[in-house]
């Protein structure tokens, strides 16, 4: 395979999705219960309350959510029921119900994939120094090198691809990465609706060259200075 080859295979989305297609609600739900198993396990499995909390948590989730009881619930009951990635846990001398994801029965992932994997189910689509810095919370990520590595691995997964990169916005210098759990996504609208323009590209080259003039004028007044003390 080509290397035009394989970028177009990570860029170019299935027909049809490979997995259990989520809910809005369904994609938050278990995307705490993946982040609360990894970051706080003394208080894992969650009770109901401790889980519409997670939903609604203002830090770590875009868009930040108001979600009820009753909706949780109902995103409870699809996960556990339509697609297995949930289920109920009845733990000796507590009367109180309490949830744990139960992802790796149905997708097969290690634990740095599942961090990156929860990370775009809580945010959405991220660049991958985005995804290094805020899933270094849940996993250890070495480098960018090595979230590239992950995310090229959960984009051809070997049970249907799990994520997807998204056309480079007008004024981003990196492309966004998004999971397919919500359903296949067509890229090519994306595209064609914001392609970059050569005035764009200008633009953005001129303030680079304008920001490395100005380090250099600084390392030179730096260096003229030092040099007048053994004038």
């Amino acid at each position: 395979m080509t290397e035009s080859e394989h970028n177009e295979a990570l860029e170019t989305p299935p027909a049809e999705s490979a997995w259990p297609v989520l809910t809005a609600i369904q994609a938050r739900v278990l995307g705490c219960l993946i982040e609360k198993a990894i970051t706080t396990p003394d208080q894992y499995p969650l009770t109901l309350n401790a889980l519409v909390n997670a939903c609604n948590q203002k830090s770590n989730r875009d868009p930040v959510m108001s979600l009820s009881e009753s909706d949780v619930v109902v995103g409870l009951d699809g996960l556990r029921h339509d697609h297995r990635l949930a289920a109920l846990v009845h733990t000796s001398g507590s009367r109180v119900e309490k949830y744990r994801h139960s992802i790796s029965d149905v997708i097969h992932l290690n634990h740095e994939q599942a961090a990156i994997l929860c990370e775009l189910l809580l945010r959405g689509p991220e660049t991958v120094g985005e995804l290094r810095t805020r899933a270094n919370r849940m996993h250890e990520l070495r480098d960018l090198n090595h979230v590239q590595q992950l995310l090229d691995e959960l984009a051809t997964h070997p049970g249907g691809r799990l994520v997807v990169k998204l056309p480079r916005e007008p004024g981003r210098r990196e492309s966004r990465w998004m999971h397919l759990l919500s359903g296949p996504f067509d890229v090519e609208p994306v595209a064609a609706a914001a392609p970059e323009t050569p005035s764009e590209h200008a633009s953005q080259l001129q303030e680079e060259m304008a920001q490395l003039r100005a380090e250099l004028e600084a390392l030179k007044s730096e260096f003229a200075q030092f040099k007048q003390q053994f004038d």
